[in-house]
């Protein structure tokens, strides 16, 4: 079974590894720019969160992360900025080395509509995942952390999503990084996109 194990991680390494420098090599033909660089690290970022996520589930018995160590980790675990990066690279033409400097900085137009991807995938599936024995989500967390019933925890992520549905559309207007307007228009849409359609959007 080991060996099977191993043997299924290498070819899921491999099938990455040659879909990130297949990507890099057409975009430096298209565009004459080294972007593998930008990918190793946007994909380093996201497989950190995941070995914390197999710490936790090892640890489930012992510790409980707090709500906000959760989110803190939740919001790239979901995958939400590497969607938001590699949107970029394969939509916008010409590629701005200023844009990517910006996009490695995880600023809120990345962090926002991922926290609200995090927090509508744990409303929808946390309760499914639980009974699998995955590790705990934010719902959990916060229930643990505040002794409070799963119900009144369920209305308080709704609100949050609210509010940060509000942060994120106010980030929208008053956008002043050099992102096109339809690019930042279309991150309100990436929720969509890290979750596992468990509820509908809430506005």
């Amino acid at each position: 079974m080991v060996d099977s194990y191993q043997a299924a991680c290498k070819c899921v390494f491999l099938a990455l590894f040659n879909s990130v420098n297949e990507l890099a090599y057409d975009i430096l033909k298209e565009q004459d720019i080294n972007i593998l660089p930008f990918l190793r690290k946007s994909c380093i970022e996201l497989f950190k969160t995941y070995l914390v996520d197999a710490k936790w589930y090892y640890e489930y018995d012992k510790y409980t992360p707090s709500f906000k160590e959760f989110l803190d980790h939740g919001w790239v675990s979901i995958g939400g900025p590497l969607v938001i990066k590699l949107f970029y690279i394969c939509t916008m033409n010409p590629i701005k080395k200023d844009d990517l400097e910006l996009l490695e900085q995880n600023p809120p137009l990345i962090q926002l509509p991922s926290l609200i991807g995090r927090l509508e995938d744990d409303l929808g599936t946390s309760q499914d995942e639980i009974k699998r024995g995955d590790a705990p989500k934010s719902i959990q967390c916060y229930m643990m952390e505040t002794k409070n019933s799963e119900e009144n925890v369920r209305d308080y992520m709704k609100e949050l999503i609210r509010q940060t549905w509000k942060k994120m559309n106010k980030v929208v207007m008053d956008n002043t990084t050099s992102f096109s307007k339809d690019f930042v228009r279309i991150l309100q849409g990436v929720h969509n996109a890290c979750t596992n359609m468990g509820i509908g959007m809430v506005n």
